[in-house]
Order: structure tokens, then sequence, then C-alpha cells
């Protein structure tokens, strides 16, 4: 950990300098408290870092918080182990996962099935005491549960280092999500121009606590993380029921793992009640269990917090982009992206270019400048991966 400003920590050996002053620019926002910390997956987001921890007292950053409101990670054990796959053509269980989830922006399911209708009754009833309806943000948010999206989103069969199967899976609020998220920057920055307030960067407009607009982001924003956590119980769910089709025997599951890497939580840190947003970070108080996955292609991680004070008991959330997507696919090749996946079943489409390990930062890294927020449990490597475009 490296001490930059009386404002601002830092666990990132590998860093560039546009992510350094826009983490600078956040930490000198009169409201944090104590201090910002930088995880070591930092990289240059919206208004504030991806890969920090921003303790506000009084006010929240709506774009800190990021647009896809509650994104985060859920992971099964199972009993199976690779034994049970192994000389298998895995192609038609990825296919299987395929239609069983939809993939890619914009792309929801057709009808609300079984396991979606008591998540749905539960998203509504929260919603109506939260005081708005989700379908002004989007009138299909039922159909959108139980859906991956794209980018950096994945479904991931994996196995740990004794050999038993893992399934793991990215995603976060969807479509819904990111409107509620849009909705309330916007807010901020009209705010901010009416009361004459003047920001280093509109995307750090904030909202004060105890205000109105303050109260129904809250109440949104915690709709929006609830979707989230939902979303990606149900589509684990699909995807449990699609492995134990293709094993021809029921998923006895183990350990379930579901947890957020971009909200915001009130917490009490160096003796103040503050707003703590993670921005792809995770909550790592001493022995909770936690999700880092690399990129695609790389090892991914079953972690245990250790609760490091400094950190505001919190850890990275994955290896953290070193290439935009635009100049990853400018700088790497549909073969290079190949290499990369060998032994791994994917959907071989030039579509990924942007999302190959190259293009981020080398995960073992990330890891050991980790040490000391989190302990690793369980080192899972992918046997087949699943992407939206």
């Amino acid at each position: 950990m490296e001490r930059l400003s009386a404002r601002l920590l830092s666990w990132a050996s590998l860093i560039d300098e546009k992510t350094l002053d826009q983490a600078k620019t956040t930490a000198r926002m009169p409201f944090i408290h104590p201090h910002l910390a930088l995880m070591p997956d930092a990289h240059l987001g919206k208004g504030a870092t991806v890969g920090s921890v921003i303790p506000t007292l009084g006010a929240i950053i709506p774009a800190a918080v990021g647009v896809d409101i509650g994104c985060g990670m859920i992971a099964v054990r199972t009993q199976f182990t690779k034994d049970a796959l192994d000389g298998r053509d895995l192609t038609p269980l990825r296919e299987a996962i395929e239609r069983a989830v939809p993939l890619s922006a914009g792309h929801h399911n057709r009808k609300v099935v079984a396991t979606a209708e008591p998540r749905i009754a539960e998203l509504e009833a929260l919603a109506e005491k939260a005081g708005f309806d989700p379908a002004k943000y989007a009138d299909n948010w039922r159909l959108q549960l139980g859906s991956l999206g794209s980018g950096n989103h994945f479904i991931e069969i994996s196995t740990d280092e004794l050999g038993r199967i893992w399934l793991f899976l990215h995603s976060g609020s969807r479509g819904v999500g990111n409107k509620i998220a849009m909705h309330h920057i916007v807010i901020a920055q009209r705010l901010a121009k009416r009361w004459w307030i003047d920001l280093p960067d509109p995307d750090l407009a904030y909202l004060v606590e105890g205000t109105p607009e303050f109260t129904q982001y809250i109440r949104e924003l915690r709709w929006a993380q609830h979707f989230a956590l939902l979303n990606r119980e149900e589509m684990m769910d699909r995807v449990v029921r699609q492995v134990s089709d293709f094993l021809g025997g029921a998923v006895d599951e183990q350990e379930r793992i579901n947890c957020h890497h971009n909200f915001t939580e009130s917490e009490r840190h160096f003796g103040k009640q503050v707003w703590v947003s993670r921005k792809g970070a995770i909550q790592a108080d001493a022995g909770r269990p936690g999700l880092i996955p690399g990129s695609m292609g790389t090892a991914s991680y079953v972690v245990e917090g250790l609760g490091n004070p400094l950190s505001l008991n919190s850890s990275p959330h994955g290896a953290g982009r070193e290439y935009s997507r635009s100049a990853a696919r400018r700088t790497f090749t549909h073969e290079q992206l190949r290499e990369a996946m060998v032994g791994i079943e994917f959907r071989d489409t030039d579509a990924f270019i942007d999302e190959i390990p190259q293009a981020y930062k080398p995960i073992d890294q990330v890891m050991a400048d980790a040490g000391d927020l989190v302990s690793i449990r369980h080192t899972l490597r992918q046997l087949v991966n699943v992407k939206g475009n």
C-alpha cells in the first residue's frame, strides 16, 4: 500500500497517470472521509475510477457507484469433479447455456419463466415500498431478469485446485439499472448547475443526504442492487439445470457465493457513519467470502476478506483493464485470442477481441497487490466460457 496523499491510498502497483489523476481529483471532494482507497485493478472510469472505494459524509456521487448498479459475481461449488467432463465434447453444454440465458446488450427473455416469477414478485413489492415504478425506466424490466448482457459479463464452468467443478458468472442490473443510474447522474448534474457548484468533473456531481433527490436515489439504488443480485440467482439456477442435464444427475450445491462490486452501503469507518461507494471493488470484511474473476481465459479466485481497515474492508473485483476496448481491437488479433483460449470451450468469434486477456492487467499481479486485503481460498481455471457480443 502507498499513501499518495492524506486522502488517497493505493494498492495498485500497475497504474497509469490518467487513472491516478482521476483518483486524485475524486479524493479532493470535500466530503471524502477519511480517504479514497484505490484497489490493485484500478483503471479509468466515468467520473470516478473503476477499482476505487469512495467513503462520503452526507452525500453520494451517483457516477461513483457505477452505471451498472449492483454488478457483481455469483459462484456455485458442485459435487462434480473434472473427471465428469474429461474427454467429452463441451460444445453442446456451452450451446445449451447460451439457449437458456439471453446474451448480449438489449437481449432479454421472451416470457417470464417459473423460476423468475417469485423473484419478480419480490421486486414488484420492493418497488412499491420504495414508491416508484421501474417501468418508467424500462417497461420490459421483468423480461430482463435472468439475462447476461455483454462486455466483460460472462458465464463459466471452472475447476478448482482439487478438481471440483464450479459454476461462475458475472452480471448486474441490466438495462433497467443503467437507466436508473443515468437518470440520477443527470439529476445531480442539474442540481450542481442550479446551485452554482463548481465541479472538477461534471460526473462528480453529487446528491446531498436529507434532500428528496437523495432519498429517492437511495430507494431506487437499493432496488437496482437487489435486482442485480436476483438476476444472478436466476441465471445461476438456469446454468445449474443445464449442467444437471448434461451430466445426467442433479447438482448438489455445496457452496453459493453472491457479491456486488458496484454498490453503495452505509457503514461505520474511522469513527463516522459514511456512505461507502465501491465502484469495482468487493466488500472484504474479515471472514467474508468473495469472488475475484480474472480476464477471459485466465484464473479466477474465491477469496476470504481480511478486514483491512485502511481499505475500508474492501478488495479488487477483477483484473482491471489496461487497454480500452477500441485500443484492444487495434492492438490484438483473432488469432491471439484463439491462442489465449486454447483448452477452453468458447464461442470462437472476433467479437471478443476486446476481451482478450492481454487487454487486462495480469490477475496474478492484482492478487499479489491484494495480499493484505484477502486470502485466496480457491483458484479456478475455466473449462467453458459463455459471453454475449
